[in-house]
C-alpha cells in the first residue's frame, strides 16, 4: 500500500499504515497499524487491570475469566454501533468485515460493560467492583488505540492554524469527501486538527488520575463513575471540533451520548459521595450526656464508655482503700506482736533476778548456821 506525506508539527515525514505484510494468500495478509496499536492498548490494560484487581478486592484469576468472555461481546458491539450510524443499510453484509475497519469506541464500552455483567454471574464476582478496576483500563487502552487513527490518518478535525494542525496527502481525498458529504465546511488544501491526538492525551490525564484514587476510593462505583464524567467530558469537546462523527439526523451521536454520561454519572457520583460522608459522620458521632432513657440502649456508643470509665475510676479507688487499710492492719500487727515479745522479754528477765536472788540468800543462811 503506498505511503502517506503526513505534515505535523513542523515535520513532514512518510507513513503507511501497514505495518507488515504476511504471506498468506495469493496478496498476502496485511497487518495494519491501527490493529497493532489496538492489541497493543488492549494488553498494557489488561495487564494494568490484572495487578490492580487485590486493591479492589477483586480475585485476578476470576477477572481473566471474565475478560476472556466480555472482549469478543466488546468487538462485536464496538462493530455493530459502527454500521448503525455509518451505513446501517450494509448492516449484515460488511459486519464480518472487521479487517476493512469500522469500530466505535462507545460502542465497545458499551459492549464491555454488557460482558462484564453476564462474566461476573458467571464467575460470581461483584459487578462494581470489576468496573471500577475496568475504568483506568479504559483510559490506557483508549489513549494508546487512538494512535491507530494517526497512521490511517482518520478522526481529524476542522481546519486549523495552529502549529500542530496535521495534513496528509493521503487524507485529501477524505478531506473532499467530507465536505461533499456536507458534514462540514473544511479545506482540503489547509492543516486540521489532530483530534486523534488530543483524545490520546485526554485520556492520558484521566489514567493519571484515576490511577491516583484507585488506592484511596472512598466508595464503590468511585472510579467509573470519574471515568464516565473524565472521558464523557472531552469526548464531549473534542467531538464538536471532528469531521467524521457517527451522526443521528442532525445530531453526532457520540457527542450527544458523551453529554447523557456526563450529567447521569455527576449525579450517581454526588448522591453517593454524600451518602459515604453522612455514614462516616455517624460512625464518628459520640454523644457528650447520656439520659436515663438512654442509658441502656447507649451502652456500646460514647456514653457507655463514658459510665464504663467512671465505674473503672470508682473500682480502682475503692481497692486502692482496702489495700491501705490492709496494710495498715498488718502494720499494727506487727506492732502489737512486738510489744508483746517485748513484754515477754522483760518479764523473763525479772523472773531471772528474782530467782538469782532468792538463791543468794539460801545460800547466807547455810553459812550463818
Amino acid at each position: 500500500m503506498a505511503t502517506n506525506t503526513v505534515t505535523m508539527f513542523g515535520f513532514t515525514f512518510e507513513l503507511s499504515p501497514v505495518a507488515f505484510t504476511l504471506p498468506i494468500g495469493k496478496d498476502g495478509w496485511s497487518v495494519y497499524w491501527y490493529g497493532i496499536m489496538i492489541a497493543l492498548g488492549f494488553l498494557l490494560a489488561f495487564l494494568y487491570g490484572i495487578k490492580r484487581a487485590p486493591k479492589l478486592s477483586v480475585d485476578p484469576d476470576r477477572l481473566l475469566d471474565a475478560v476472556l468472555i466480555t472482549t469478543p461481546i466488546a468487538i462485536l458491539s464496538a462493530r455493530a454501533y459502527y454500521l448503525l450510524f455509518y451505513s446501517p443499510a450494509t448492516f449484515f453484509k460488511d459486519f464480518l468485515d472487521i479487517h476493512n475497519g469500522g469500530l466505535a469506541i462507545y460502542g465497545g464500552v458499551i459492549g464491555a460493560v454488557i460482558g462484564a455483567v453476564i462474566a461476573c454471574k458467571i464467575r460470581k464476582l461483584q459487578l462494581i467492583d470489576c468496573l471500577d478496576v475496568a475504568a483506568p483500563c479504559f483510559l490506557i487502552g483508549q489513549g494508546i488505540g487512538r494512535w491507530g487513527n494517526f497512521f490511517n490518518q482518520e478522526a481529524f478535525g476542522t481546519n486549523t492554524t495552529l502549529p500542530w494542525g496535521m495534513f496528509s496527502t493521503g487524507s485529501s481525498g477524505t478531506y473532499e469527501h467530507i465536505v461533499q458529504m456536507g458534514n462540514a465546511a473544511l479545506d482540503p488544501s489547509k492543516p486540521v486538527h489532530p483530534c486523534f491526538l488530543y483524545e490520546s492525551i485526554w485520556c492520558a490525564i484521566g489514567f493519571i488520575l484515576l490511577n491516583y484514587v484507585i488506592t484511596r476510593r472512598k466508595f464503590r462505583g468511585q472510579l467509573v463513575l470519574l471515568y464516565g464524567m473524565w472521558y464523557g467530558f472531552g469526548r464531549f469537546l473534542i467531538e464538536g471540533l471532528r469531521t467524521d462523527s457517527l451522526m443521528l439526523g442532525s445530531l453526532r451521536v457520540s457527542q450527544l451520548l458523551s453529554a447523557v454520561i456526563v450529567l447521569a454519572a455527576a449525579a450517581a457520583y454526588i448522591v453517593l459521595w454524600r451518602r459515604t460522608k453522612e455514614k462516616s459522620a455517624e460512625k464518628d458521632y459520640r454523644p457528650v450526656f447520656e439520659t436515663g432513657e438512654t442509658s441502656d440502649s447507649n451502652k456500646g456508643d460514647g456514653t457507655g464508655e463514658i459510665g464504663k470509665t467512671a465505674k473503672t475510676d470508682e473500682t480502682d479507688e475503692i481497692s486502692k482503700t482496702a489495700k491501705t487499710d490492709e496494710s495498715g492492719e498488718r502494720i499494727a500487727r506487727n506492732e502489737t506482736n512486738e510489744t508483746d515479745e517485748t513484754d515477754e522479754t522483760v518479764k523473763a528477765d525479772e523472773t531471772v533476778k528474782a530467782d538469782e536472788n532468792n538463791s543468794g540468800s539460801a545460800d547466807d543462811g547455810n553459812a550463818d548456821s
